[in-house]
């Protein structure tokens, strides 16, 4: 499996000739939209930053696309998404709903926390996501500039340590709420990566390791 970023929540996960998009940023966000083409698109809530699903289908090949609870089998991939609190969002609803997601892909399994804001999970959320090899996990509070808020370096480090992943990934922050991240979790500096090649041999006997993935 290889993961890349892309900017914002935006992630690129291919294995052989699969590849799965997850909230690919839209022409219609400050961040650089969404470039490439996936099999599979995942949306965690409908916001510019995150909501680009016109970006992922190139020519007649059509993503697709996954934007709410449910579960679902595509190209033997599984998926499972959890409705949770969002952010509140400037729009007419003043609804607050993001789906967190739960994948099972070559023989790992991630969980994609989306656009969370609570770090309260319900007993349900709480049961469901279990043996986490990777956890993707937004840390940017409210210091993403023009963004939207999201759990806090503090909170977002303490609900990843009790979801028990061998890997966090953070996405959507500045360099601050970055630092402040990884000071949580007791790093004073983390390498960045282009990318993570990664077999679930490759997992075992870690717990809760942070990895930085540089923006492609």
């Amino acid at each position: 499996m290889i993961i890349t970023y892309h900017g914002a929540e935006c992630f690129k996960i291919s294995h052989g000739d699969i590849t799965l998009a997850i909230n690919p940023i839209s022409k219609d966000s400050k961040f650089k939209p969404t470039r490439f083409g996936a099999d599979i698109t995942l949306i965690t809530i409908n916001h510019p930053d995150f909501n680009g699903r016109d970006q992922t289908s190139r020519g007649d090949k059509e993503s697709f696309v996954i934007d709410g609870p449910g579960e679902y089998e595509i190209k033997d991939v599984f998926i499972k998404g959890l409705l949770s609190e969002g952010p509140a969002l400037p729009d007419k609803t003043g609804k607050k709903i993001n789906t967190i997601y739960l994948i099972s892909f070559e023989g790992m399994n991630l969980c994609f926390l989306g656009a969370l804001a609570n770090a309260t999970l319900s007993n349900e959320i709480l049961e469901a996501v279990e043996d986490i090899d990777i956890l993707f996990v937004p840390i940017g509070g409210n210091v993403v500039k023009d963004g939207i808020e999201t759990l806090d370096p503090a909170s977002a480090y303490k609900l990843a340590v009790l979801l028990e992943p061998s890997v966090i990934v953070p996405m959507y922050y500045v360099k601050s709420s970055l630092d402040q991240f990884l000071k949580e979790g007791g790093e004073t500096k983390v390498d960045s990566l282009d990318k993570f090649v990664v077999k679930k041999k490759d997992l075992d006997n870690k717990e809760g390791e942070i990895l930085v993935l540089k923006e492609e």
